[in-house]
């Protein structure tokens, strides 16, 4: 390789052309490159207008390489490996002068298109000085060759033109007839270049990828891209238009790179990290001949096939087939991309005539069901991943999709909660603090929209939120209310604390302003009116309490069962209920030294109740435990060691952590309530009281509500929950 220091016009004058190779990627500088560009050529016009100003700007590296299609007509022709962006935009730089003058200078136009874009005595491709990929020539065309008209205002290089005849606008000084000159002489001999120029032998490919395979210059697949075109020498230029193209088109950058991953996945490499899939399909690809142009052609026929599939789970508006499309727009609006795997995998099927669409649909409902059910029963998500990506091969070629699906999710390990699990869950668990909003949005909206009502409520117009009927602050006619209702709980607050996050109590609405704390009979009048089938029903009940809450969570659970199908018969009854003191094991964790909790807060949070997790706390080496106290402050005569060998006085270990004590109640301020420990535990409430702020620094990573508790704690906790 060969590099000197040129200027602009040195670099593009005589007959030549430079080539923008099919693994480029399309024109892509927005304004922020565009308008440093240009403070640059002002800062060096202005330079030139006084004596002795700047010496040239240097600019960058423009890396070139023979092309392997030079003509005997004389033209030079050049594959610009490196440095196209730059190159692209000082050409629409001077065609956007060019244009700016025309009317005033013409000859000065007609002088910039002669020696700076085209090749005066050629026709065809070969008049252009620059030809760029498929996807931008047309409209780079038009820009040189004068027909504005028909590029229209969108694309990056229309956008780029667009925005220097705008600046040219905003610079030209009437009183100054020489300012846009100035600024053209910058471009042609003010701008200091690096022109590397690389022998026929060279490996081209290599030395692009060493230069743009670090940093943020490009995506991964870019370079896979890159990597297969520059394995068709003979048919590039057919490949890129007919295939690849239309999939650019379909796809964004970063769904492009999503697809290359799947790609990867769905043929067995359930590991691969997104990070290295540019190398894991270069390893891949190596397997073909270096002479076989046709077996990439394949690859990237199928790549395309694939990136019709990804196209419909992306934008399921676009599928034609209305089972599908409902099932398709439900799982994007649960957000399951875990699931995409199998969802692009079943969609391979029916493309191939394996399965039928009616298959593939039930399937879907099947995916549905796992996610959610797997939501509302508080399973931790962090093998979701693991068990999707390994679904393609194990679910296979069968026409019967939907049982091969069903079958695979219900397998061992894979926790497809059961109607008894899903029916436990609804009654105990506080829905509210499970998932995230807008999955749990979701379930309500499905819940009311299995009413089938005739005249069925527009969600995506509809301004709701969740709604706590009883409400999320208990007032004192509302626990007067629950008293008569307490049986083995501490009373109606902890009675209250226990029901009031159940899906039981929650519901849909857009008055919440308006119902808030209210007393029920007034919340009956508002929920009357409501157009959600499933308000009119609350509004009807005698009464809101336990009984009424506790009715309604196993007509709702009924309902979901019905919705979201469970696993198959051998997998219905897994032993998911030994796992359910995992979330009391991470709660326990998180707790800061100097604050404590209660066996209530707890069973609040994890769906239980306070005796079993006392008897639990009591019985197993929780981590933390002596950080649970009972309602009142004080260390459960039932609390025992983990270690048998250890006898301190856990009220000594916690007044060495910071708790105070009066008597041998801790300090209530010291208190973390269970809204607070899910905080910690990055579950996700809505709409969180507002805590008194303080002068201290905020603690990255803890929500507000709690660093006001954590004091010089707070580095400790959030340490604690980036581990989890």
């Amino acid at each position: 390789m060969r590099a000197h220091e040129v200027s602009f016009l040195d670099l593009v004058q005589g007959e030549k052309q430079f080539q923008v190779p099919l693994y480029q990627r399309t024109y892509a500088w927005k304004l922020a490159q565009l308008e440093q560009l240009w403070r640059d050529l002002l800062d060096q016009a202005e330079a030139s207008a006084h004596p002795g100003g700047r010496s040239g700007h240097f600019i960058g590296s423009i890396v070139l390489a023979p092309s392997p299609t030079l003509s005997a007509g004389g033209v030079q022709r050049w594959l610009v490996v490196d440095g196209q962006q730059r190159l692209t935009t000082l050409m629409l730089a001077l065609a956007a002068i060019r244009d700016h003058v025309r009317d005033t200078e013409p000859a000065t136009a007609d002088r910039i298109t002669r020696q700076y874009l085209v090749n005066e005595f050629r026709t065809g491709d070969e008049h252009l000085r620059l030809l760029p990929t498929q996807a931008d020539r047309e409209a780079f065309r038009s820009l040189v060759l004068g027909n504005t008209q028909h590029i229209g205002s969108t694309g990056g290089i229309a956008e780029a033109y667009q925005f220097f005849r705008t600046a040219l606008v905003k610079a030209d000084d009437p009183d100054d007839p020489e300012d846009i000159n100035r600024i053209e002489q910058v471009i042609r001999s003010g701008l200091s270049i690096v022109e590397i120029t690389a022998d026929r032998g060279d490996n081209v490919f290599r030395i692009f990828e060493s230069l743009n395979n670090t940093g943020l210059k490009l995506s991964q697949a870019d370079l896979l891209r890159n990597y297969l075109f520059m394995r068709l020498p003979t048919r590039g230029e057919d490949v890129y238009r007919d295939i690849w193209m239309p999939m650019q088109d379909r796809l964004s950058s970063s769904e492009l790179e999503l697809l290359v991953w799947l790609d990867l996945v769905i043929r067995g490499n359930e590991t691969v990290k997104q990070s290295e899939i540019y190398r894991a399909q270069q390893v891949r690809l190596e397997g073909i001949d270096a002479d076989d142009e046709e077996g990439v052609v394949r690859e990237i026929a199928e790549l395309g096939r694939r990136a019709r599939h990804l196209e419909r789970v992306l934008h399921p508006e676009k599928e034609p087939d209305e089972q599908l499309r409902v099932g398709l727009q439900r799982l994007r609006d649960w957000n399951a991309q875990t699931s995409y795997p199998l969802i692009m995998h079943l969609l391979d099927l029916l493309d191939r005539g394996v399965t039928t669409a009616p298959e593939v649909a039930q399937a879907l409902s099947y995916v549905e069901s796992y996610v959610v059910r797997r939501m509302v029963c508080q399973v931790p998500s962090n093998n979701l991943n693991r068990v999707f990506n390994a679904s393609s091969p194990a679910v296979g070629e069968s026409s019967g999709a939907a049982a091969d699906v069903r079958r695979y999710l219900s397998g061992r390990r894979r926790y497809w909660p059961s109607d008894a699990e899903l029916r436990r869950s609804v009654r105990t668990r506080p829905f509210y603090w499970i998932g995230r909003w807008p999955q749990r949005v979701f379930v309500l909206r499905r819940l009311e929209e299995s009413y089938r009502a005739a005249e069925p409520v527009d969600f995506a117009k509809a301004q709701l939120t969740i709604e706590h009927v009883l409400p999320q602050t208990a007032t004192e006619e509302w626990l007067a209310l629950l008293s008569d209702e307490v049986t083995d709980e501490g009373g109606p607050q902890q009675l209250h604390d226990l029901v009031v996050h159940t899906l039981g109590n929650l519901t849909l609405s857009a008055e919440n302003a308006r119902l808030s704390n209210s007393p029920f009979q007034r919340k009956q009048d508002i929920l009357s009116a409501s157009a959600l089938r499933m308000n009119r029903e609350i509004a009807e009940a005698p009464g809101w309490g336990k009984k009424q809450i506790l009715e309604r969570a196993d007509v709702l659970a009924e309902r979901m069962i019905s919705l979201w199908p469970g696993p198959a018969e051998r997998g219905a009854e897994s032993g998911d209920e030994g796992r359910d003191w995992t979330l009391l094991w991470r709660a326990c964790s998180v707790i800061p030294e100097g604050a404590w909790t209660t066996y209530g807060d707890m069973a609040e949070l994890i769906g239980s109740h306070p005796v079993p997790v006392g008897a639990h706390l009591a019985t197993q080496p929780v981590p933390n435990a002596w950080r649970v106290l009972n309602s009142e402050g004080r260390i459960s005569p039932q609390f025992r060691w983990g270690d048998p060998e250890r006898t301190d006085d856990p009220i000594d270990v916690l007044e060495r952590e910071g708790v105070t004590f009066t008597g041998k109640r801790a300090n209530p301020a010291q208190r973390l309530t269970a809204r607070e420990i899910a905080d910690l535990l990055g579950m996700e409430p809505v709409e969180p009281p507002v805590r008194p702020t303080t002068e201290a620094p905020l603690a990255e990573g803890v929500p507000p509500r709690v660093q006001w508790r954590l004091g010089t704690d707070a580095a400790t906790v959030v340490a604690a929950v980036l581990c989890r």
